[in-house]
């Protein structure tokens, strides 16, 4: 029981903080006005995704915990959560496409480092890391594409 209520408290606390840090940050006319590059998705598709990230993002961060609290792993996970819950502030409290690369090229590289780590002692957190990954060097595309085209 204890261990799917740190699972749930998780959960519950990411995508709570990412839903949060997204309100509070609604790209706005600075956004809508940078030139965009063709492969820039369309602005409906960011929520959900995030939703579902998050979710993984916390499960992953549940498993971590639940096995070595203090561990690097552990520390590694709570080091890209709080890179990505600054990116949001950084790129679009800031208006800064320069703030956010500066942000997510760490954020990116902590989240690989992180499922190599992970790998061999727990893969499936490992494996659930990968959509991020994935997701998150897209976002890092994306973000270097509007810093040039900006």
């Amino acid at each position: 029981m204890k261990k799917i209520l740190v699972h749930v408290l998780f959960i519950v606390i990411v995508v709570s903080l990412g839903a949060l840090i997204g309100i509070s940050n609604v790209p706005g006319t600075w956004y809508q006005s940078l030139e965009k590059p063709v492969f820039n998705p369309p602005n409906w598709l960011f929520g959900p995704v995030w939703t579902m990230l998050y979710v993984l993002i916390g499960f992953v961060g549940a498993r971590s915990w639940l096995s070595a609290p203090a561990s690097a792993r552990t520390q590694l996970w709570f080091g890209q959560m709080a890179l990505n819950f600054i990116w949001t502030p950084a790129f679009f409290g800031a208006e800064s496409t320069l703030l956010g690369l500066i942000v997510i090229l760490p954020l990116l590289t902590s989240i690989l480092i992180f499922i190599r780590i992970t790998w061999t002692r727990d893969r499936l957190s490992a494996v659930l890391f990968l959509p991020y990954a994935a997701w998150v060097g897209f976002a890092t595309l994306l973000n270097l594409s509007l810093f040039l085209l900006n």
